[in-house]
């Protein structure tokens, strides 16, 4: 695998740019091109040739890169020095400068000898330097300041601008070092953003609490690094821009206006990559929050599925409707204890089915998850109610059933001692014949009351939820109501033949003329009574056969001395 190859950076060659052999001062030409200026330094041409490189290659980095290609300017000071130092300095920077060079200007020697031996040595040598740019030998500063303003050059060269090597570094390193932690900020969200896409979502509550919590506490980790990063960007373009916020007519220098730019690149940078990170967390966030929602209801779902399976099981337990009233009171009764019970699970579904629902209206990412088991707890819940209704309903009709049919035996029993209690003697006399049918009349008015005047319809009505047992009761009652009703029929009829029927007066009879009254053959008188009671006796209450009348007859006429005795058996 090739290696990165990282660019040059303070830090690396910190113990080189302090020996300030060499110094980017941010003085710029009148043309922008940026200025490198070689100081006086008594061991230049000690400096090993890899230190000046770094030094140089790392200087020539620094501006822009619009600046850079105009060139750069180069300044050597020797004029403390000797000509061996300003063509050791030439030869170097000629073989070893890394940039674009567009000018060149040597302070000579100070001293008029030195000065005679550089003037007649850069005629000599000029080729030697194989430079490509012109090399301005320079008396004195104040010929530099013909060709670059006195604002663009330090102190030391006459001018005004102000630097501070040690200053220079530190801000150098600052930025480097703010650079690097907006780097390696980014790739620590990016490497959290790939770990978040490749996370694989739980498929249990405890999972997933422990992913999120997870997550976030990274996540928290980050952000408060990137809240260290952003302090420390702030705190440095303040550094940067000290000069200007103490002094008004202080100005920043173009290379310091340079790292301000950097600054708030890296800033801009920071900002950037935070709002792409939490607009992925966001996004991520909430899936594991819809994730552990889910979790959530299909734990719930599971739950109430369970319960709703154990309430419905038991419902279909509920297959009798009832042999008798008790037994149908007692099963109303359970069937309530099961809606009772029925409440709570079903509660919870229907709360369930709804949080589910407002999952789906939230945009859950799992709504063809969701929406089917909401679909079937709802159902579940309608097919429970329906059934207990259609329970109910049954039972109801079961209830109503068997207290018409005890009605029915209790009415045809009452119609049976009814019958029984009319004595026969009352029931001869017109009068007892009358107050017998009244109270048969009244009798059957009850029939009407319990609805048992049409044993057929009755019948129909309930035939839909008779099991074999009950129609069979049913059909024995209904077979009793008829045979009691029958009863009822044949003693109306007698008795209203015999309130019907009128007692004949006794006709006086004259004596014969040629009879003696002291003589008169004794003759048999019918009395009046004997011909209504031989009449009552055609009817009998209940009706008889023929030979049943004739025995009768036969048996309860009697003669007596006083007239004929005639007995009636009504029942």
């Amino acid at each position: 695998m090739q290696q990165e190859i990282r660019p040059l950076v303070a830090v690396d060659i910190i113990e080189q740019l302090h020996r300030q052999f060499a110094i980017l001062s941010g003085g710029r030409g009148k043309d922008g091109a940026p200025i490198i200026t070689f100081p006086e330094f008594a061991g230049f041409s000690d400096i090993p040739d890899e230190d000046f490189l770094n030094v140089v290659t790392y200087l020539t980095s620094i501006p822009s890169l619009e600046a850079a290609s105009i060139g750069f300017i180069i300044i050597i000071d020797r004029r403390r020095d000797k000509w061996s130092a300003v063509k050791a300095s030439l030869t170097r920077i000629a073989g070893a400068f890394p940039g674009n060079l567009q000018l060149v200007f040597v302070l000579r020697p100070s001293r008029f000898i030195q000065r005679t031996i550089a003037d007649i040595g850069i005629k000599l040598y000029r080729d030697d330097f194989k430079m490509k740019v012109p090399i301005i030998m320079l008396n004195s500063v104040s010929d530099l300041h013909g060709y670059i303003d006195k604002s663009q050059l330090t102190r030391e060269l006459g001018g005004t601008l102000e630097y501070g090597h040690s200053q220079w570094i530190h801000h150098r390193t600052a930025i480097e070092n703010f650079a690097m932690t907006v780097k390696t900020t980014a790739q620590m969200l990016q490497t959290f953003g790939t770990d978040l896409a490749e996370t694989e979502l739980p498929n249990d509550v405890q999972c997933t609490e422990e992913l999120l919590s997870a997550h976030t506490d990274h996540h928290s980790k980050l952000k408060d690094e990137l809240k260290l990063a952003v302090k420390q960007g702030a705190t440095l373009l303040t550094c940067i821009r000290e000069p200007v916020t103490r002094s008004a007519n202080s100005k920043l220098s173009p290379d310091e206006l340079e790292n301000v730019a950097t600054v708030e690149r890296l800033l801009a940078q920071l900002d950037e990559t935070e709002k792409a990170f939490d607009q992925f967390w966001t996004k991520h966030h909430l899936k594991l929050e819809q994730c552990l929602q889910l979790r959530h209801f299909e734990h719930d779902f599971r739950e109430v599925k369970l319960a709703l399976d154990n309430l419905m099981e038991a419902q279909a337990g509920f297959a009798d409707i009832g042999d008798s009233v008790t037994r149908v009171e007692h099963l109303l009764r359970e069937q309530k204890q099961l809606e009772e019970k029925g409440q709570e699970p079903l509660e919870k579904a229907q709360s369930l089915a709804l949080h589910g629902e407002q999952l789906i209206q939230n945009n859950h990412y799992a709504v063809d998850s969701i929406r089917p088991k909401c679909v079937e707890l709802r159902r579940i819940c309608d097919d429970f109610t329906n059934e207990t209704k259609k329970k109910y309903d049954i039972l109801g009709k079961s209830l109503e059933l068997h207290k018409q049919l005890d009605k029915a035996s209790q009415w045809c029993e009452a119609g049976i001692y009814l019958l029984a209690s009319q004595a026969v003697d009352k029931c001869q006399s017109q009068e007892g014949a009358e107050t017998a049918l009244v109270e048969i009349e009244k009798f059957l008015v009850t029939a009407k009351e319990h609805q048992l005047s049409n044993p057929k319809e009755f019948y129909n009505q309930f035939d839909m939820i008779f099991t074999p047992e009950i129609k069979a009761n049913a059909q024995r009652i209904l077979q009793k109501l008829e045979d009691v009703q029958e009863m009822f029929d044949k003693r109306q009829v007698s008795l209203k033949k015999l309130a019907a029927k009128q007692t004949r007066p006794v006709q006086p009879v004259a004596p014969h003329p040629e009879s003696s009254p002291k003589r008169a053959s004794p003759k048999i008188t019918r009395p009046a009574g004997v011909a209504t009671n031989r009449r009552s006796t055609e009817i009998s209450c209940p009706p008889k056969t023929i030979s049943e009348v004739e025995l009768s007859k036969k048996k309860n006429i009697k003669k007596t001395k006083g007239g004929i005795k005639v007995g009636i058996s009504v029942f």
